[in-house]
């Protein structure tokens, strides 16, 4: 299987910036497009941002501009930086990667986080 493990949650000022860092391990396996999804209290979850394996990236009309995710392939890492933060982006995060492994005979799975919490607030 493919493992995910987040870093980088935590407590934050309006305005203020975190970096979330997701790390991807296992046996022999390729990863597809990877991404950040979110769910804050009461809402369904939704995609905030993702990457496919050659770079190309899409946000969420609300992070648009103020979010970056980025990938690192030889690292197997998925990051997003996020900016200017407010007190909707407060949620819990989840990486989230499709990936093909031998376990699954090459077909395509999704994996997840166990996610981590932002929160923005005074």
């Amino acid at each position: 299987q493919v493992q995910l493990v987040e870093s980088g949650g935590g407590l934050v000022q309006p305005g203020g910036s975190l970096r979330l860092s997701c790390l991807a391990s296992g046996s022999m396996y390729r990863l597809n497009t990877m991404a950040w999804y979110r769910q804050a209290p009461g809402k369904q979850r939704e995609l905030v941002a993702a990457i496919t394996s050659g770079g190309s990236r899409n946000y969420a009309d609300s992070v648009e501009g103020r979010f970056t995710i980025s990938r690192d392939n030889a690292k197997k890492t998925v990051s997003l930086q996020m900016n200017s933060l407010n007190s909707e982006d407060t949620a819990v995060y989840y990486c989230n990667a499709n990936a093909m492994s031998p376990g699954t005979n090459w077909s395509p799975r999704d994996y997840w986080g166990q996610g981590t919490q932002v929160t923005v607030s005074s």
